[in-house]
């Protein structure tokens, strides 16, 4: 049995597109992390995937453009995916 991964998902260009991307992460053994670079994602379809995200505990940290925050949350991940 392989130890399981911490997978970031960084939300910067299409947030909704990430916040999608990381519920279908949650169907692995690995924790999913999410950092929203920059403004914080909102609107109607955000609104659902951060309910199905806060369902599987999947935390969501808007950093702005923290870098110091942003470079944490990368050295302490396995996998780093950018949207």
């Amino acid at each position: 049995m392989s130890r399981q991964k911490k997978i970031l998902m960084l939300a910067a260009d299409k947030k909704v597109e990430a916040l999608r991307m990381a519920s279908g992460l949650t169907l692995l053994d690995d924790a999913v992390a999410i950092a929203v670079w920059g403004e914080p994602v909102t609107g109607p379809e955000a609104d659902t995937q951060r309910e199905a995200l806060d369902f599987a505990d999947v935390p969501i940290d808007d950093i702005g453009h923290d870098l110091d925050a942003l470079a944490a949350r990368i050295l302490y991940s396995d996998v780093v995916y950018c949207v």
